[in-house]
């Protein structure tokens, strides 16, 4: 009688797996049924070899991986999902929607990912397993949504869900990075020019004035001594950023440094709400599309939290894991832990009483990241005439510095 290995999820969502023997598969999973279990996966111990076996002699031998550095550009794993989710809608088996994908990749992190993928799957996993072991183009919250498709039958919606997920915290970071590209690049170019003069026309003015001999005034004196500063400590210029992040990188190797970075850094002015706010929405929609897609919510929790990217936000969801795990709803944790607003703990409280929290954490992450692209314009609108007014007082201190003698000195000629 053969031997069936099987997976399977009881009433509580608990995830079981043993074996059974039967004389057929269908016999195997109408008797795990009746034991009140939920079939995931199913198949003949001794079969797994021969077909592994098979698909080398019939596909010959794999490609081998190409060599990759680095993780699965955000970008490239968007454009997947959505093909894969597209081609799920269609009818297509995993398998072969896999393949197909695969073909079309370039050589790198993600066509090595689906390489793996499919001999995994080949070899009898399940697709989430398959997936689990390429942690490179993958993450939990990936691997556990797409779990969550299998057991419910509905993997097409799920990558849909996903898709659209991936595309929207794509959106919003290319947003604030789009915004911040000309403030940065501004203050770039100033700091090159101003560099400049520094370093080569102040200390020509200087050995003018030297050889005249004039008495310089304290302004005049102030940017001589900021003009040799300099030219004598011209390297401390670049070094003092990277030794900045540097030193950034090192703190936050301790969770007590981690923490204390992560907090002042929510205190800035501007940038820290903008932080804030774009954390919620970012953990809000990923609660929201797990919890829709029948991720439990212990386990929602727990990914919510690794991808907020914050110890402030971390250790607070920590405290929500636990209060839940002792039978409290979220909403009060969650005010107690003061790291939202009373709109977000409100409309949580109201998800939790009507039954649709997934739909209730959607509305707060649109009302967040909404709220984030007004801030960032508001950012960009404010940086542009600060910019204007400090150059402006750079450029009118390096002039009068230097008029203010050279005036002196026609003076005394005349």
């Amino acid at each position: 009688m053969p031997t069936y290995q099987y997976e399977a999820m009881d009433n509580t969502g608990t995830e079981i797996k043993d074996t059974i023997d039967a004389e057929s598969e269908a016999e195997a999973q109408q008797i795990i049924r009746e034991k009140g279990f939920f079939v995931t996966r199913i198949n003949e111990q001794t079969r797994k070899k021969k077909k592994k076996a098979a698909a080398k002699q019939q596909g010959g031998p794999r490609k081998k991986k190409g060599l990759s550095i680095g993780k699965v550009k955000p970008k490239q794993l968007c454009t997947f999902t959505r093909q894969l989710s597209t081609l799920q809608d269609a009818g297509l088996p995993v398998l072969r929607s896999l393949k197909i994908l695969e073909g079309q990749c370039k050589p790198g992190p993600l066509k090595n990912a689906l390489m793996g993928t499919v001999e995994d799957i080949e070899s009898g996993s399940t697709l989430s397993e398959a997936m689990s072991k390429q942690p490179k183009a993958f993450d939990d919250l990936y691997v556990n949504m797409v779990r969550a498709g299998e057991a419910g039958g509905a993997l097409e919606v799920i990558l849909q869900r996903l898709a659209d997920f991936k595309e929207r915290a794509q959106s919003l970071k290319k947003k604030v990075q789009g915004a911040m590209i000309y403030p940065c690049v501004v203050v770039m170019v100033a700091t090159l020019i101003v560099g400049f003069i520094m370093y080569s026309i102040i200390p020509k003015f200087k050995k003018i004035f030297e050889g005249f001999g004039v008495e310089l005034p304290e302004i005049t004196k102030l940017l001589i001594a900021c003009s040799d500063a300099v030219v004598n400590y011209w390297y401390l210029g670049p070094a003092f950023p990277i030794a900045f992040w540097l030193m950034i990188k090192i703190v936050k190797k301790n969770k007590t440094g981690e923490y204390i970075v992560d907090y002042l850094s929510l205190k800035i002015p501007l940038l820290g709400n903008i932080l804030q706010k774009s954390t919620v929405a970012r953990i809000m929609r990923t609660l929201g599309t797990l919890i829709a897609s029948g991720v439990p919510i212990l386990e929602a929790l727990t990914i919510a939290r690794d991808t907020a990217g914050n110890a402030v936000f971390k250790r607070a969801f920590d405290n929500i894991y636990a209060a839940i795990r002792e039978g409290e709803s979220i909403a009060q944790p969650l005010k107690e832990a003061r790291i939202v607003d009373d709109l977000v703990v409100n409309m949580v409280d109201v998800g939790e009483e009507t039954g649709a929290l997934d739909v209730m954490m959607y509305k707060v992450a649109d009302v967040y990241d909404e709220e984030v692209n007004v801030l960032v314009d508001g950012l960009v609108k404010l940086i542009e005439p600060m910019l204007v007014v400090f150059l402006g007082l750079v450029v009118g201190f390096i002039v009068i510095a230097l008029f203010m003698p050279l005036i002196k000195l026609l003076n005394d000629l005349s």
